[in-house]
């Protein structure tokens, strides 16, 4: 049996399936039937030859031992496998074997039983390790975040980017948003003080103050808050007669807000706004009100009317008072009339007679 060995190979040689020795670059000659046999492999990458024990070989050869890369990762450790410098592969099992020969490995040893150590293996280190290994939080602008270890509380965390290990700690996040939130209270059915069902639409904002006290004791805020908002309106609309909610909308919608901000501390949040959006009445009682909107206009409407025929016959009695105590100012405003019928004519044939007795005649 000849075996043929170039230069970036390696040969294991073995007998009766016992190890013998490693073989390098050359030609070599072994007899089959005397039970010898050679595995060949590059010498690049992972040691690929396991027909026998690791100790063994590293053990019995030193030749091959200065030529691989041997480890052990402890427990609960990581390892980063670098190749010429870079990062090359994470390694995740118990030992690792590598040829050493072409390519230089080193392996840097990562402890993940601190959960906070995570980020100090850098970003391009964590895109290439399972997220099975590690959490990624991410908090946006105007949120918070609540870290737990093993559901305890750990601390708040700001807007940024943060990664834990979860190798002896179960990490979670529970984000909280922070910005002023709307929230709108539609088609609202309630009788007023006089019994008359009418329907309110209400707008307010509100915004999350104490995020940690609020994860720990309220569930679902935003439907709680809700309740909060229509039990309040239920109450205070409810006291008015229906003319009083139509004339006093501004003034009820601050009372609203004013015991919105009583009751904002029992749900951790603060209320920035409040506000009656809209009244909608039934359809009986909506004709009823524009039937006495329209009286109401006539009714103005006939009032303006008497006011200018009044003033308009009390400028006609001053001009008269005035024209009866000056001859003179009779005369021009007898003129002005004049001027406005010749203004009119088309023709005036001057005959016998004063022109002047002719006018008159004309307009008697």
């Amino acid at each position: 049996m000849k075996i043929q060995i170039n230069q970036n190979q390696c040969g294991f040689l073995m007998k009766d399936g016992c190890f013998v020795k490693t073989l390098y670059s050359g030609t070599y000659h072994f007899l089959k039937a005397l039970g010898y046999e050679v595995a060949v492999e590059d010498m690049e990458g992972p040691v690929v030859f396991n027909k026998v024990p690791r100790e063994i070989l590293l053990k019995e050869d030193q030749a091959f031992a200065q030529k691989v890369l041997y480890g052990v990762i402890p427990e609960g450790h990581m390892g980063i496998l670098k190749k010429n410098g870079g990062i090359h592969k994470i390694l995740t099992d118990t030992e690792y074997l590598y040829w050493n020969v072409w390519g230089r490995y080193e392996v840097e040893l990562v402890d993940m039983r601190v959960p906070e150590t995570a980020a100090q293996a850098g970003k391009a280190c964590l895109s290439q390790i399972p997220l099975k290994y590690y959490k990624k939080i991410e908090i946006q602008p105007g949120e918070v975040g609540i870290l737990y270890y093993d559901n305890q509380v750990v601390r708040e965390l700001e807007t940024g980017t943060y990664y834990y290990w979860v190798y002896s700690r179960d990490v979670l996040c529970r984000v909280v948003d922070l910005k002023i939130r709307p929230l709108e209270i539609t088609g609202q059915e309630i009788l007023t003080a006089d019994r008359i069902g009418i329907r309110i639409n209400l707008m307010c904002t509100y915004k999350v103050v104490e995020p940690r006290v609020m994860i720990e004791t309220i569930k679902n805020l935003e439907n709680q808050v809700y309740s909060c908002v229509q039990l309040i309106i239920r109450e205070y609309i409810g006291k008015y007669r229906l003319d009083e909610l139509l004339e006093q909308k501004e003034e009820i919608s601050q009372f609203i807000f004013k015991r919105l901000k009583e009751a904002e501390k029992d749900y951790c949040i603060q209320f920035c706004g409040a506000g009656i959006k809209d009244i909608i009445l039934p359809g009986e009682i909506r004709d009823i009100m524009n039937t006495v909107l329209v009286a109401e206009k006539k009714a103005q409407a006939n009032v303006i009317t008497r006011r200018e025929e009044v003033a308009s016959t009390r400028s006609l009695l001053n001009t008269a008072r005035l024209m009866d105590e000056n001859k003179t100012l009779y005369k021009l405003k007898e003129m002005e009339c004049l001027e406005r019928i010749c203004a009119q004519v088309g023709n005036i044939q001057v005959g016998g007679g004063a022109l002047l007795e002719q006018l008159k005649a004309l307009v008697s």
